[in-house]
């Protein structure tokens, strides 16, 4: 990997990481499109830059994630996360088996598209305007709509704020729980696959994409510009997000995943 697709994969990832239109979809399909063969390095460096992303939640909220007087935000963090840890182990091969599969990605995404041009109407009454409201059971239940993105190409901001959103939360205080969210769940799945899959039995396959990255000050250079990249970029488009999702509700997205579905749809299609 050269230092252009290095930077391009990073961008994708600031871009979608917390944006309702699935950032594993959008970087196996940005992958695809340069030509570059998919691999265990691949793969690991597409893990290992979530780490720049999950810090620029940590960063831009540090007032909340800080707070000490605030400690029920880590409860409701710690539990509603259970469910992706659990359920994430159980299905990992499985979701491991569909990543590879770009044309049922595609078609993921533009169903998730139809059903974000709806989701306006359906959630017009919130109830609870800022985290401190949220009760410990809801938090929970925003933990298990976020395992519905365990199928690639959902989105897994797209799931946790629209399951905030069932539990009565306005748009604003549903998408940034999910990015606080995101944080112990991101950080749980670039430690597993980082550390745990790569040295853990059976893992032979992974630890080969980490000895890669490990190999040469050129490949270690390459991760760094990623994580830095997808840091940068991952903070302005979370700004950018919350006031077009606060003004504009998810229409938007839901066009978007819809377009941008069906031209990769047609895409892989021809390439078979």
């Amino acid at each position: 990997m050269n230092y252009f697709e290095a930077i391009i994969l990073a961008i994708v990832e600031g871009l979608t990481e917390y944006l309702p239109i699935s950032s594993t979809a959008h970087m196996g399909f940005t992958a695809a499109l340069m030509g570059m063969e998919e691999s265990e390095y691949l793969k690991m460096f597409q893990v290992s830059i979530q780490f720049g992303a999950i810090l620029s939640i940590v960063v831009l909220y540090w007032r909340k994630f800080f707070d000490l007087k605030n400690l029920n935000l880590y409860l409701k963090l710690a539990i509603a996360v259970i469910p992706a840890l659990v359920l994430g182990k159980l299905f990992d091969d499985k979701i491991e088996a569909v990543l590879g599969n770009q044309i049922a990605i595609s078609a993921v995404l533009v169903l998730g598209g139809v059903i974000l041009l709806f989701v306006d109407k359906w959630f017009k009454n919130p109830t609870i305007t800022d985290e401190k409201q949220i009760p410990i059971k809801k938090a929970l239940i925003i933990g298990f709509w976020q395992c519905l993105a365990m199928m690639p190409g959902t989105s897994r901001s797209a799931a946790s704020i629209i399951g905030g959103l069932t539990q009565g939360l306005d748009r604003k205080a549903a998408a940034e729980f999910s990015f606080f969210l995101a944080v112990p769940t991101m950080l749980a799945v670039t430690v597993y696959s980082i550390f745990v899959k790569t040295w853990g039995e059976g893992t032979a396959q992974a630890q080969k994409g980490y000895e890669m990255i490990m190999a040469s000050n050129e490949n270690i250079i390459v991760f760094i510009i990623g994580n830095v990249v997808a840091f940068v970029v991952a903070m302005i488009a979370v700004k950018t997000f919350i006031s077009v999702l606060t003004k504009y509700g998810f229409k938007f997205w839901g066009w978007y995943r819809i377009i941008i579905g069906i031209f990769l749809l047609v895409f892989f299609w021809n390439q078979q």
